[in-house]
């Protein structure tokens, strides 16, 4: 042992000295390079062995070595004991983010202690005796490294894995993931290594769960839990696909559903012969989002690499003592588990993260037919103000939000990683209200039912107009029609102007003007949705498989209900009656039958579109006859309905079942023309009960006002309107739902209003250019935003919108400096970019065009226009090669414009889906057979096959 009064004994000591110089070097490496493998963890424990020698050592021998040595270096044996028994002490508490503060207490006092006697080492070897030099240059010397230490521990972690596109996507779906050979293919998921990863480590959460309570409780409510076989709607998809189109084209959906039966192969087996097992009932558990190693694009579908974690076998072992170790491990050094499970990009590119499952395309080994897009959250998010990055948006929110600021939002918690009391919630919240019902899940509903009404969208029945005529049709166009999806913020640039007419006069805001009706007059009634709080379109996600309609319902004050549209079958539980307003895609298949089995693999056209941008809104148009009885007063209610899946969906994914004795040519790849009867047994069916599920409908939002009924042979009631300054946005938002169906006339009144209201509010102006644009009227769009710019000289709408009319008029260089002024703050506004690439490329500065092009596509791989013209700008440089292959992927994503025709005998045999599929359009009321036909005029409400007629009535241009 060395002489205890020497202290330079003491350090030189080699015993001694080299476990300080472990303990140096093993902090060094555990805290510069976190690595989830075997080498790490037996450093992190050598590290703690040595540090208890070394603590144990201080402890007997620190008395004696502070009585005869300078003070500096007393002072480093004191910061060293001091940074020793903090280490005692997080041996016992770990370091999870609550100890971090006192992690650095114990790395900088223990680090400053070893300078110091460092310090004191190198004066007794060299001629340098300034204690104050040596100390402060040691501690210079340690910060430098402490500083390079943190870079590498961090900004190079953050930096790695980022979400970033391909230069150019595929050329076809062979292309993906691992091609046709692959064993998870027509997915996109690959695994590192090209192996199968074991089943059971999808299905072993209940691991996770020693540390995360709280979040494992949540997750096992969630739509995650229950997204494979566990889920009845979802098994019926999937064994009614395989039967159909056979089991590969399956594992399209099997890449983000069912991680324990594809990534171990057992997909390959029909999932009818093993829907029971474990791994058919695992559903999407912690490992399979968290074990995302690479997410390869923003093109969806899987496009992911999955990695099997080296100590996944520790983590989930049953046996006491390994498991012990590894928890022991975690909780002293949690930075590799962090690592492992929790990437940069899944907090800092969380919408990519999420595209990756969240957003779909189909092509020839899914669908047997060509590329069609699916849903997709994210490309819509994108193009919104809510992502902070559109620039076209109606409204820019406060601060730019990401998927998890709403579906994942903080509650209390105390487990570990927790960050001030709160975790993210696992619940995942969103809109699926089925999946709780038929698990007879209380709470996991209200929280759904709680979130779908806590004002993400609003509805105003707005305006009254007397109905002089039938609405002129604007239809939107044909573009439109050869996607299952529906556009962003540019959704106007898609709508051709109806047929213009006079603007009727309007009655509004309803709640404001006290309205007043005539008995045997006929009134429209335009009710208003807005999307407030949602960051995608409303609604999102599989949007042909929900009920999501509006209602609008008239009584007055004798109790009678006058009017009713968007009436339920049933009490509530029946099907929704079909000449309600509905927010869905309508698709059909080669033979004009409806996508209505979540079969979107037999997609070959769209009847029509209705969804809600972020931000923006939809005017929906009501014809209702006031009786000759009614009392004197007028209720309207209207209610935004939403039901997660269809009632006719929910029938045939518990108990469907083809009628007997039909063909076997009655059903292909490309047409099911069979009739379905609900009469299949229960038994077994994935739900707690077997029953079909009563599911709720849930009111989104609701608003209701009263009218004033006055006598028939009373003076026509003058149209009234009441501009407070308070109701700008109301009249904004009545204008956009105008404009995007195409009334420009009515939608330039509307914001003319809002001009009114405030003129210096650019917003007004702003919009009256927008109609003006799209009327072709570029002399007013000139004058309004002018006039929006010098209000807003920043404001990038206007500057895009003022672009379009420079360009008009064909000068470029003037439109180009103005798209740049939008790019500068909005640089991945992909529509602002492909208007610069085509103004350059009309400007024949063919080289300038390639490299704004390539902008757009880093943002959206699969962005048709951009395609396009960089086959025309290569084509203008000469670069046959490079214009070929942007050829080949416009060919690829551009709309089968043909497919339309399949649309025409559906149309005709469904006039309210005909109807509903025009532009501007007017809703009639359902049957009410409590009243005489004579009681309501010319509406015939009473008669069904009348009031079909009148709604073929409504929508002439059958062949639009």
């Amino acid at each position: 042992m060395p002489d205890p009064k020497s202290s330079t004994g003491f350090f030189a000591s080699r015993g001694l000295s080299a476990v300080l110089i472990f303990l140096f070097i093993s902090a060094t490496y555990l805290y510069t390079f976190p690595q989830p493998n075997v080498f790490y963890a037996v450093v992190v424990l050598l590290h703690v062995v040595a540090g208890v020698f070394a603590s144990v050592v201080l402890a007997v021998f620190l008395f004696r070595l502070l009585q005869d040595e300078t003070i500096i270096a007393r002072l480093g044996w004191m910061l060293l004991a001091g940074g020793a028994a903090i280490g005692l002490v997080l041996i016992k508490t770990g370091t999870p983010r609550v100890e971090w503060n006192l992690l650095y207490v114990h790395i900088l006092l223990s680090l400053a202690g070893v300078a110091l006697l460092f310090a004191e080492w190198v004066g007794k070897r060299s001629t340098l005796r300034s204690s104050i030099v040596r100390c402060t240059a040691c501690l210079l010397l340690l910060a430098g490294l402490g500083a390079g230490a943190r870079y590498l521990r961090g900004s190079l972690w953050h930096n790695q894995a980022r979400i970033e596109n391909p230069p150019m996507p595929p050329a076809t779906m062979n292309g993906e993931g691992d091609g046709p050979d692959g064993p998870f293919f027509p997915s996109s998921a690959q695994v590192y290594g090209g192996q199968k990863i074991p089943s059971k480590f999808f299905m072993e959460s209940d691991s996770c769960k020693r540390c995360h309570q709280d979040i494992y409780n949540q997750w096992f409510s969630s739509a995650h839990h229950f997204s494979s076989f566990n889920n009845q709607w979802y098994r019926k998809s999937i064994e009614y696909m395989q039967d159909t189109v056979g089991i590969k084209p399956s594992k399209w959906c099997g890449g983000c559903h069912d991680p324990a039966v594809l990534y171990s192969g057992l997909m390959d087996t029909p999932i009818k012969q093993i829907v029971h097992r474990p791994e058919s009932q695992a559903g999407l558990g912690c490992m399979m989002c968290h074990s995302i190693a690479n997410v390869k694009s923003s093109m969806g579908q899987g496009d992911f690499y999955l990695e099997y974690p080296e100590l996944h076998e520790l983590a989930a072992t049953n046996n006491p003592v390994a498991r012990l170790l590894h928890d022991f491990l975690v909780n002293l050094n949690p930075e590799p588990h962090r690592r492992v499970f929790l990437k940069p990009f899944m907090r800092d590119q969380t919408a990519e993260f999420c595209s990756s499952c969240h957003k779909v395309h189909l092509d020839v080994p899914v669908n047997h037919y060509r590329w069609i897009r699916g849903f997709n959250e994210y490309d819509n998010w994108q193009a919104s103000g809510v992502s902070g990055q559109g620039a076209r948006s109606f409204y820019y929110p406060a601060k730019p939000s990401q998927c998890a600021d709403c579906h994942m939002p903080l509650t209390r918690s105390s487990d570990q990683g927790n960050i001030d009391g709160a975790v993210h919630s696992h619940r995942f919240p969103g809109a699926n209200t089925a999946l709780p019902t038929a698990n007879d899940d209380g709470e996991q509903l209200k929280i759904t039912e709680d979130f779908l009404k806590s004002g993400i969208l609003s509805v105003d029945i707005f305006a009254l107009s007397p109905a002089w005529a039938q609405a002129k049709t604007g239809v939107a166009n044909q573009s439109d029609f050869f996607t299952t999806f529906a556009v962003g913020e540019e959704a106007e640039t898609k709508v051709a102007p109806a047929e213009q007419a006079e603007v009727l006069p309007v009655t509004a805001p309803l709640n404001r003007v006290q309205p007043a009706v005539r008995r045997g007059d006929t009134v429209r009634v335009d009710v208003v949705v807005r999307t407030r709080k949602i960051g995608h379109f409303f609604p999102g996600g599989t949007v042909d498989a929900y009920d999501t309609w509006l209602e609008l319902k008239a009584t007055d004050d004798k109790g009678q209900t006058i009017f009713w549209s968007g009436s339920v079958e049933d009490n509530g539980k029946g099907p929704v009656e079909k000449g309600a307003h509905f927010y869905r895609s309508l698709q059909v298949d080669a033979h004009g039958n409806g996508i209505n089995k979540r079969n979107a693999w037999a997609t070959r056209a769209v009847v029509y579109v209705h969804l809600i941008a972020p931000g923006a809104a939809d005017t929906v148009h009501y014809r209702i006859p006031i009786p000759e009885d009614s009392g004197n007063k007028i209720t309207l209610h209207a209610r935004l309905c939403y039901r997660k899946f269809a009632w006719w969906n929910t029938q045939f994914s518990f108990a469907g079942v083809a009628e007997p004795n039909q063909l076997p040519a009655d059903v292909t790849p490309d047409f099911d023309d069979r009739k379905f009867s609900f009469v299949g047994s229960l038994k077994g069916v994935s739900a707690k009960e077997e029953k079909i599920p009563d599911l709720p409908i849930v009111a989104l939002a609701e608003d209701e006002v009263r009218l004033d009924v006055i006598a028939h042979n009373a003076p026509a009631p003058a149209s009234k309107t009441a501009l407070e300054s308070e109701d700008w946005q109301r009249w904004n938002d009545y204008g956009i739902g105008l404009l995007l169906q195409g009334d420009l006339k009515g939608a330039q009144a509307a914001f003319e209003r809002v001009a009114e209201i405030d003129p210096k509010n650019p917003d007004g102006w702003v919009n009256i250019g927008r109609a003006a644009v799209q009327e072709g009227d570029m002399d007013q769009a000139r004058t309004v935003l002018a006039r929006a710019l010098s209000l807003s000289p920043d404001l990038a709408r206007a500057h895009f919108f003022y672009a379009k009319v420079l360009r008009n008029d064909g000068r470029y260089d003037e439109a180009a400096d103005h798209l740049r002024k939008v790019l500068t703050r909005y640089p991945r506004d992909r529509v602002a970019l492909n208007d610069l690439g085509r103004i350059l490329f009309l400007q024949r500065k063919y080289a300038d065009a390639v490299t704004v092009l390539q902008s757009v596509l880093a943002v959206d791989p699969e962005d048709l226009q951009a395609h396009y013209n960089l086959m025309l700008c290569y084509n203008g440089l000469g670069n046959q090669n490079q214009a070929h292959e942007h050829e080949v992927r416009y060919l690829r994503f551009k709309a089968d414009e043909a497919s339309q025709a399949i649309t025409g005998p559906y149309r005709q045999l469904n006039p309210e889906d005909n109807n509903e599929r025009q532009g501007i359009h007017e809703h009639v009321s359902a049957a009410l057979p409590d009243r005489s036909p004579h009681r309501v005029g010319s509406a015939a409400l009473g008669r069904t096959a009348e009031r079909r007629l009148a709604i073929a009535k409504a929508s002439t241009g059958a062949s639009r």
